[in-house]
């Protein structure tokens, strides 16, 4: 199996997941937003995937400030991700997506697929 990566973009409204296992989706997900989460979910959740999947995962945080990834929990004070045994943090900074469409269902993740195909080794 290839190498997971998990694309997490909190905004104020909700927080977006896709996990991808090379062109792989493996899970999709909407959740609430991260301003109102208890400060381990966000971790507990990552390490939980990685536990289900026996394997270390690559993360990419995807946020419009760290105002917004703060209550996370997943960064340090100077903005950077951390690493743990279950998992590797890399924030990346979000441009705007041109040509957005309405959601329908739990939303559209091709932005989010996107940007995982340019961060996968």
């Amino acid at each position: 199996m290839q190498p997971i990566t998990v694309v997490v973009a909190p905004t104020a409204e909700s927080t977006r997941l896709l996990a991808m296992a090379g062109p792989h989706e493996l899970l999709r997900a909407k959740l609430g937003p991260a301003s109102q989460v208890h400060r381990w979910a966000a971790s507990t959740l990552l390490e939980g995937l990685s536990l289900w999947h026996q394997e270390p995962l690559r993360v990419v945080l995807y946020a419009e400030s760290e105002a917004i990834l703060s209550p996370l929990m997943l960064t340090d004070g100077l903005g950077f991700g951390y690493q743990t045994f279950h998992f590797d943090i890399e924030v990346v900074d979000r441009r705007p997506v041109s040509g957005a469409q309405r959601l329908r269902g739990i939303g559209d993740f091709r932005d989010l697929r996107d940007l995982a195909y340019r961060v996968m080794p």
